[in-house]
Order: structure tokens, then C-alpha cells, then sequence
């Protein structure tokens, strides 16, 4: 059975399909024709980036947020806080837009920078710590009070942490986003890319306006909800190793793409959950908390175990930077495929697993030399080559006949039919 088979479910909860392989190219026709049906698309990518992973461990937040814990909320007040978090992160959003359209630059680049993804990792372990009960997070009296003088501690908090949220997110650079800030990046257009943006991320609020209407109703109190928190506890430590790969090499190269370590792993998820990682509370008797605490490492572990399974393809033999695989392909006569990534493009990822991952395309690769560009540090090399193959924004994959023109270029994800189409072109 193939590795995405073993994984359906598991795919279908940490990984959704966001877009389908046309959405980014149908946003980018869009954008260049100047037609408002970008905004719908651009809408519904956001939409669908809210199911993300980056995405999920922000419900337990927005959950506090608008009322489904502490003190009874109005359903009407709810969804107020719920504006004006959808509205932080629109600013946020907004923001960004205007920071690429000035500077020509993708954001993904900034998640790259250890000084902001350790304090993200550790935002999420914080919020886990509170999951299992360790502290309630309250703001101190006296920003609060400052708070209260500006519009109220509810609502002020609210667009903080809809700031906050934001940046969480920003990771989840799907087909739309990508295809987004390549528009903005190009053209420079800093009202058209700040507005696209505002309303991708009224997209993603969707999801919080939903938990918003519902949330004010849910029960307080009740065992099943140190369950609940248990595993938005485990879903981030989870996050915050997802985030922290890209500092930390041990947890950046662990994993395998052979089946029995996705199931020894999936296995060690079941007994931790089995053993009580999840129902049984650190409020209980000693015994039960040690067998919380064992339960939880192992569920954190094999959770860990099966994202890097999932994130670690079947090998393929890849020629390190520009100059040696275009050296290699004209020395075998051969085309040459240029696969331009980095460590924190989280799509480049998804292609490595789903497209260059699967046997068809390793089948045709054999003609090919295939080369890997790595623009995980920025420099004046990495700057040259982004230039020179116009690979301002990830992925960027290109075709290159064994006569050296290029003959075909990806600019957003693609599937493995699409790529097999064009590469059978190639020769």
C-alpha cells in the first residue's frame, strides 16, 4: 500500500487539500487580467488555508478569546470579538502585502529567521502547558486596566491576538498565498496587493466566525473537556516541533520514507492515547499522572514520528546547486530538472512528497539530471539565481532541454500528471 494510503485520515485532519493544483494558476490569471473574481478566489484559498495545520492549534486560543471559557459570553459579543480578531489579522495580512509590494521580497523568507520561529515554538509549548493545566492564561491587572481605557480587555485582546494569529498562519503559504505575493512582489502594487490580502485573510475568519456563533453555547465544564484541551494540547507540541524543523537539524532531518516507521510510530500514537495521555488528567492520584505523562510523550512522539514520515519522500538523487547540475546534464547530454526550495516553504515539501515522491515521475526522472537549488539563506548568490530563473517566490520548478533552454517553469504547485505531461515534452 502506498505511503498516502497508509495515511488518509491522517491527511485528512493535518494536511487537506487547500487548492487543487489550478486554483493558484486561476488566482494568477485573474490578478494579471484585473478581474474581481480574484478577490472570490482569492477568498476561498483563505478559507481553505484555515483547515490547515497552522491553522488548527489557534482554536483553543480563539476559543478563550470569545468566550467559551471563563466567564459567560453573548452570542452578539462573541461574534464582535470574533470581527475584531478577523480584523488583526487582517491588518496583519494587509501589512505583509504592503511590506512585499515595497521591498519585492516573499515573506517566506522571514520564517526562516531562528528569532522568529523559537519564539512561535514556544508561544505553542506555552499554550500547551495551559491545555494540561499548568497555569490559566490571564492577562496581568494592569494591562488590563490599560486595556479597558482603549475600548475594553475583551476587544483589545482580541485584535492582538488576531496580530499574533496572523503570523502563526502565515506558514500555510498555499498555492493562493504564493500565487499573492508573487503578484505584489512583481508589480509593486501596494493598494491592489494590500487589498487582495486583507481579503484572503476575511477568508481564513470564516472558521473563526463560525466558532464565534457556536462556542457562546458549548458546555463550561465536564470531563470531556480536559479530554479536549488534552489534545489541543498534543496538536501544539506538535505545532511547535513542526515550527521548530526549521531550526533544530536532529528534528529537521528525522524521519523515514519506508512504511514500517510511519507504523511504528502510528503504533506508539495508539498506545499513548491508550494509556491515557488524553483522558486521564494531571489533577488525578500520582499514578495516574505518571501514566499522563508517559501517555503524552509517547502521543507527542509518534504524532512527530508520522509528520516525518509523511514529509520525508522516497529518495531521489538530486545534484546540489546550480553550477554542478548544469554541469552534470551537459556532460551525460541529458535535460536537466532545477528544483528551486527551501527549508521553511512548506509547499516545496508537499511537491518533494506528492509529486517527486511517487514512482511515476522517479521513472522518468532517469533521463533527467535532477538538481536541487536550496534558498533557505538569503545572500547575493541566492539573490543572482532568483534573478536569473525568476524564482522570486517557492516553488519554482523548471524544464531544461539538453540543449539548455528552458522549456517549461512552474511557479505554484503542480500534480504529478501535470508534471509528467510537460517532462515526457523534454529532451
Amino acid at each position: 500500500m502506498k505511503k498516502l494510503g497508509h495515511l488518509s485520515l491522517l491527511a485528512g485532519l493535518l494536511i487537506p487539500a487547500l487548492a487543487h493544483a489550478d486554483l493558484g494558476d486561476r488566482v494568477t490569471a485573474a490578478l494579471q487580467a484585473g478581474s474581481l473574481l480574484a478577490f472570490i478566489l482569492v477568498f476561498f484559498g483563505g478559507v481553505l488555508t484555515s483547515l490547515t495545520p497552522c491553522v488548527y492549534p489557534l482554536i483553543p486560543i480563539t476559543l478563550t478569546i470569545f468566550g467559551a471559557r471563563g466567564k459567560d459570553v453573548g452570542r452578539g459579543r462573541a461574534v464582535l470579538l470574533a470581527l475584531v480578531y478577523v480584523n488583526g489579522m487582517g491588518l496583519m495580512y494587509a501589512s505583509l502585502g504592503t511590506g512585499v509590494a515595497l521591498t519585492g521580497h516573499a515573506f517566506g523568507t522571514f520564517m526562516a529567521n531562528p528569532w522568529v520561529i523559537a519564539p512561535i515554538a514556544l508561544i505553542f509549548v506555552l499554550m500547551a502547558a495551559s491545555m494540561f493545566g499548568a497555569f490559566e492564561m490571564n492577562l496581568p491587572m494592569g494591562l488590563q486596566t490599560r486595556l479597558s481605557q482603549v475600548g475594553g480587555t475583551g476587544f483589545g485582546g482580541a485584535f492582538v491576538m488576531g496580530l499574533v494569529g496572523g503570523i502563526i498562519a502565515a506558514p500555510c503559504t498555499g498555492p493562493v498565498l504564493a500565487s499573492l505575493l508573487a503578484y505584489v512582489a512583481t508589480t509593486r502594487s501596494v493598494l491592489f496587493g494590500a487589498s487582495l490580502l486583507y481579503v484572503y485573510a476575511l477568508g481564513m475568519g470564516l472558521l473563526f466566525f463560525i466558532l464565534a456563533a457556536t462556542a457562546a453555547s458549548l458546555p463550561k465544564s465536564g470531563a470531556w473537556m480536559e479530554s479536549v484541551k488534552s489534545v489541543f494540547g498534543v496538536v501544539m507540541l506538535l505545532a511547535a516541533a513542526y515550527f521548530a524543523r526549521n531550526i533544530i537539524k536532529p528534528l529537521a532531518h528525522f524521519g523515514d520514507w519506508h512504511p514500517w516507521f510511519g507504523e511504528l510510530h502510528a503504533a506508539l500514537l495508539i498506545v499513548g492515547v491508550f494509556i491515557g495521555g488524553i483522558h486521564l488528567s494531571f489533577h488525578d492520584a500520582i499514578g495516574k499522572r505518571i501514566r499522563k505523562a508517559l501517555g503524552l510523550a509517547l502521543a507527542v512522539y509518534g504524532g512527530f514520528g508520522l509528520i516525518a514520515w509523511v514529509l520525508t519522500p522516497k529518495p531521489l538523487e538530486w545534484v546540489k546547486g546550480e553550477p554542478a547540475a548544469r554541469a552534470r546534464a551537459a556532460a551525460e547530454k541529458k535535460p536537466l530538472l532545477l528544483d528551486f526550495s527551501a527549508d521553511w516553504c512548506l509547499p516545496c515539501k508537499e511537491l518533494e512528497l506528492q509529486v517527486f515522491g511517487t514512482a511515476e515521475v522517479q521513472r522518468e526522472l532517469d533521463r533527467f539530471v535532477a538538481g536541487s537549488v536550496d534558498l533557505t539563506e538569503e545572500d547575493e548568490a541566492v539573490a543572482a539565481l532568483r534573478e536569473k530563473y525568476d524564482a522570486k517566490t517557492l516553488p519554482t520548478v523548471l524544464l531544461i532541454g539538453s540543449d539548455g533552454t528552458i522549456a517549461h517553469r512552474w511557479k505554484q504547485p503542480m500534480t504529478a500528471e501535470d508534471f509528467l505531461r510537460e517532462a515526457q515534452k523534454v529532451h
